[in-house]
Parts: structure tokens; C-alpha cells; sequence
């Protein structure tokens, strides 16, 4: 019978995905959990090169010369408010901000160009090629003021922070970086979004990744030895190391045929055998990070859009781009194994999802034909309950990390916005297929960037 037939497919099809997601699912919650396990080891085994943890340890003797570049395509809206924050809250005695501008971009340039008549600390840079380009291509017409600057005013920066045109810069963040760049070729301060409490289920599943990501993964991967990629703000690279890179490129530090140049700058110095520091510093015992803070996107589309940029720049062009590590290097294997797993994750994710609703359908077909239904063998109800068990260890870890930063009602809400950050991957992973086949076609890379908020600096403060 027909009937017959389309229950025995759906009980088919319910079977191989289930096993298949079961399996998917059982080695990520084990690499996890092996994360996991090795943030507690560096938790208890504490390094004699451990950094300070407070702003105490970071005291300055003869301050140098830093140098900040925020590059900005399409940011009139944001750019003056941030330059005139940062310009009010830097405690630091010498930097210099470059920002980056596009010629066909008169708006942008209009509120640079307001803000750097009252302050000479403010440079604006009009770079030669119309906008948008990549972002590493405006970064690069910074870098070349620069030298133009160092050159004229006999002076030599330590260092080159990176920043976007919507970032809330921390006080003390170039302090905390004057004091490592030297014994350390990058920087990476911790980034802690802001959760727009009109969109709190899509902006907050950005501040429970960073949460776990700023809290855990980066201090394992500092702890291993495995490179650190950068997050592209809040992050500082040493000047000597960026001319030994520019000298490599025929010039420019950074790459413009990239989607992710900070993520592969970071690897890439320490391929140089530059170490990287992740300095997560509070003010004092028990008081707030020094970090970077700023909105992300709050709307569906645009994370989704977000996403499948770093999806593209991260797990698909930069496995073409990055290659991996030496072939004993097992530690750095592992993590650009997981910068990489992204895509095979959400495979696994669409496939138990096509099982969970094959497996709804072979239960009413069998309801309605004959009374049965399938039934879970035993290594099968096993390996179930330990997935379970490891989704409840990864929500509870991720709440947990929520908190530390923001409280326990935003680790409440992390909970639900797991499933948000499940769906926002589906479709940045399609977007992010297109948008990689089409390159390897030969589509020219330009900044697909999203509309940005400038916090409200009362209410930040409170």
C-alpha cells in the first residue's frame, strides 16, 4: 500500500538524521567540554607570566605615542559622537585618532572634518579609492598617513589600535595596551556588546558569544599557546610588527582581499612568532572590565548578515586563505579546527531539525495507519541522553558567563536566545555559502556592513 510505503521512508528518514545529528552533536558538546575542562586548568594552574588582572599592575613610567584607526564607510550618523567620546575619555597623554573616509562619502567627511578642527588629535584621512571597498583597504590608507605623519614629525607610535566608528572606548584601554606592547606584539582588549532592551533576544545572543568567547575560549587559547585572533576593536599591534608585515605585502599591514582581516592578522602574527596578549583587566578588585563596548545588530536581517560575513571570512575563505598550523602543532590545530566548524555545525543543526519533524510525522502516520510508531534502541535512547546532558552543561556554562558580565537577568535570558543564535546561523550559513562560491567566481569583496548605533552616554553611565 501507498500508505505503507511513505511510513516506511518517513521512519527511514527519521532513523539516518537522528543517528547522524546524534553523532554531530556528541563530538561538539565533547570539544566543547574539552574547552571547558582546560579554562578550569587555567584557572587553577596559576602562570608565573599571568598579566595583572587589575588596573594597579598597569601604572606608566614614560607614556609613548599611540595611534588609533577607526576606518569609516557611511558613518555620519555615529562617528562624530564616538570621536568626541573618545576624545573625552581616553586617559592616555599621547595618541592620535585616524579616521578613514571615502571620497564619494562628503557626509562622513563633513563630521570628521568638524571634530578635527577643535581637536588636533583627530586626523581625518581621505583615502584614494571610492567606498565602499573592504574595511582593510581603508585601514591601509591610514597606515600610509601615518608614515607620512612619523616621517614629518620625526616621531616613532608604539602601537596601532583598531577601532569601529560605533565603538564606547574604555578610559584606560590605551594605558592597559602602552604597558604590554613590546613584550607582547597584540593586544586584545575583551568586547562587551550592549543589549538593546528593544530587541534583547537578537543584540543579546552578541553578548552571551563575546561573554563566553572573551571569558573562556581566548584565555584557553592564550594558555595553549595557539594564536589569537583579533576581534578588529579593542585590539593593538605593535608598530614594528605591522611594518614586518607591510614589508611582506608590498607595503600594506593589512589585507584588502580579505572579509576577516583581523581574525587573520592575528594568526598571522603569531605564525611570525609575535605573541599575542589577551589582557581582560577590571579597574579594581571586583569592578568593571576594560573593555569595548557597543550595539550590534538588533534586527533579524541584519545579524544574519553579520554573521555570514564572519562565516565567509572565518570558516570558508579563511580554510582557503590560513591554511593550517605546522603539523605538530596540535594545539593550534584544534582551535582553528573550531574557528572552522561553524558550517558542519549548522549542517548538523538542519539535520536534527529534519529529524525532529520526520520523526513527528512517522508518529502521526503510524497513529493513523497501524497503531505503532518507531522506537529508540538502547545505544540510540543512550547516546540522546547524553546530548541531553551536554546541552545542559553548554546552556548552563553560557549563562554563566552571561552573568559574570552582565547579571543574572541577562543569564536568564541567554537561555532563550540560544534558539535565536541557532536560527541566525541557518541563514547566515546560506548566505554565507552564496556569498563564498561567488568569490571563488571571482566577485570583487566590498564592505557589507550594517547601519550602526552610538550608545546613549547618560544612560551608559548610570
Amino acid at each position: 500500500m501507498a500508505g505503507e510505503w511513505v511510513i516506511a521512508a518517513l521512519d527511514a528518514v527519521a532513523r539516518e538524521t537522528m543517528l547522524f545529528a546524534a553523532i554531530g552533536f556528541l563530538v561538539g558538546g565533547v570539544d566543547d567540554i574539552a574547552v571547558d575542562f582546560a579554562w578550569l586548568w587555567t584557572r587553577l594552574w596559576r602562570r608565573s607570566d599571568r598579566l595583572p588582572d587589575t588596573l594597579e599592575g598597569y601604572a606608566l613610567q614614560e607614556p609613548r605615542r599611540m595611534a588609533v584607526f577607526v576606518a569609516a564607510w557611511d558613518e555620519a550618523s555615529v562617528i562624530g559622537a564616538m570621536l568626541r567620546a573618545s576624545l573625552a575619555r581616553f586617559d592616555h597623554p599621547d595618541y592620535r585618532i585616524y579616521v578613514g573616509t571615502y571620497p564619494n562619502d562628503l557626509a562622513t567627511i563633513a563630521a570628521v572634518a568638524a571634530v578635527a578642527a577643535d581637536d588636533a588629535r583627530v586626523r581625518l584621512v581621505i583615502g584614494p579609492n571610492d567606498g565602499p571597498t573592504t574595511k582593510a583597504d581603508c585601514l591601509n590608507a591610514l597606515w600610509a598617513a601615518l608614515l607620512r605623519d612619523e616621517r614629518s614629525e620625526q616621531i616613532r607610535v608604539a602601537a596601532v589600535e583598531l577601532h569601529d566608528a560605533e565603538d564606547m572606548v574604555h578610559p584606560a584601554e590605551l594605558r592597559v595596551i602602552d604597558a604590554l606592547i613590546g613584550r607582547y606584539a597584540a593586544v586584545q582588549l575583551p568586547v562587551l556588546p550592549l543589549v538593546d532592551g528593544k530587541a534583547r533576544l537578537v543584540s543579546g545572543h552578541y553578548a552571551d558569544e563575546f561573554a563566553e568567547a572573551h571569558g573562556k575560549n581566548l584565555v584557553v587559547r592564550q594558555a595553549l599557546g595557539a594564536g589569537l585572533p583579533l576581534a578588529g576593536v579593542g585590539c593593538a599591534i605593535e608598530r614594528g610588527m605591522l611594518e614586518r608585515i607591510a614589508a611582506a605585502r608590498g607595503g600594506v599591514p593589512f589585507d584588502a582581499d580579505s572579509l576577516t582581516e583581523d581574525y587573520e592578522l592575528g594568526l598571522h602574527i603569531a605564525g611570525l612568532g609575535g605573541r599575542g596578549a589577551f589582557a581582560r583587566v577590571r579597574e579594581r578588585r571586583g569592578g568593571p572590565l576594560v573593555a569595548v563596548r557597543a550595539y550590534f545588530p538588533a534586527t533579524l536581517e541584519t545579524a544574519v548578515r553579520q554573521k555570514s560575513r564572519w562565516m565567509t571570512g572565518i570558516a570558508l575563505a579563511g580554510w582557503d586563505r590560513m591554511g593550517w598550523a605546522r603539523p605538530l602543532d596540535l594545539h593550534e590545530h584544534w582551535m582553528r579546527m573550531r574557528d572552522r566548524r561553524a558550517p558542519i555545525s549548522v549542517l548538523i543543526l538542519a539535520i536534527a531539525y529534519v529529524a525532529l519533524v520526520a520523526w513527528g510525522a512517522s508518529l502521526l502516520g503510524h497513529a493513523l495507519l497501524d497503531g505503532g510508531g518507531l522506537r529508540l534502541s538502547d545505544p540510540m535512547a543512550g547516546l540522546l541522553r547524553v546530548n541531553a546532558a551536554l546541552l545542559l552543561w553548554r546552556l548552563a556554562s553560557r549563562a554563566a558567563f552571561t552573568g559574570a558580565d552582565y547579571g543574572w537577568r541577562e543569564a536568564a535570558w541567554s537561555l532563550p536566545r540560544a534558539f535565536v543564535g541557532n536560527l541566525i546561523a541557518l541563514l547566515a550559513a546560506r548566505r554565507a555559502m552564496v556569498a563564498y562560491v561567488a568569490s571563488l567566481r571571482g566577485t570583487a569583496l566590498r564592505w557589507d556592513k550594517t547601519q550602526h548605533t552610538f550608545p546613549d552616554l547618560a544612560q551608559l553611565d548610570q
